[in-house]
């Protein structure tokens, strides 16, 4: 399975880069491939890091922009011409899709995954790694509208909210 992971390219707090670690090494260990923005800094070097020392691929989704900072030892590296477009290629690589712990940046992948995905235009699991409780107001936000009715379909078919790596891979099946 190519599981795609959206996060932060910052260096970030232990409780934060051990979580990471956890779940990249369990995506390598159970042979899957991870499909990440391709950038060799931050949290998401942490998880390239985990996944390759654990024996699994790399598919690194880089940007023009950006790629001064793109990963060289990668089993494939894809440059984008523009955020939206890596966006697009992330998830046409994947078979599902995990957000963990960032900014602005893996905020907008998630809304824009989760926004292609009610509409149907993908089906692939979405699970959201809510490490240290860091999305606890995104999933109350989401349970509200859900309550509402602002989602046409039902929360659970969009998104899985998942504590800690093991509980994540398992939302994945893998």
């Amino acid at each position: 399975m190519n599981i795609c992971v959206f996060c932060s390219a910052a260096d970030l707090d232990e409780v934060y880069t051990a979580a990471a670690r956890e779940f990249a090494e369990l995506i390598g260990k159970r042979g899957h491939a991870l499909v990440w923005g391709g950038s060799d800094v931050g949290l998401m070097k942490v998880v390239a890091d985990g996944v390759q020392g654990a024996g699994g691929r790399l598919i690194g989704v880089s940007v023009e922009f950006l790629q001064h900072k793109a990963r060289a030892e990668t089993d494939d590296m894809i440059i984008a011409r523009d955020l939206a477009e890596r966006k697009a290629l992330m998830l046409q690589h994947a078979d599902a899709v995990v957000v963990m712990v960032g900014g602005t940046g893996t905020l907008d992948e998630a809304t824009d995954i989760l926004e292609l995905k009610k509409h149907g235009m993908h089906r692939k699991p979405v699970v959201v790694l809510n490490t240290a409780g860091f999305y606890d107001g995104l999933q109350q936000q989401m349970l509200r509208m859900d309550a509402e009715r602002f989602l046409p379909v039902p929360l659970t078919d969009l998104v899985t909210f998942a504590a800690d790596a093991q509980e994540a891979i398992t939302a994945l099946g893998g």
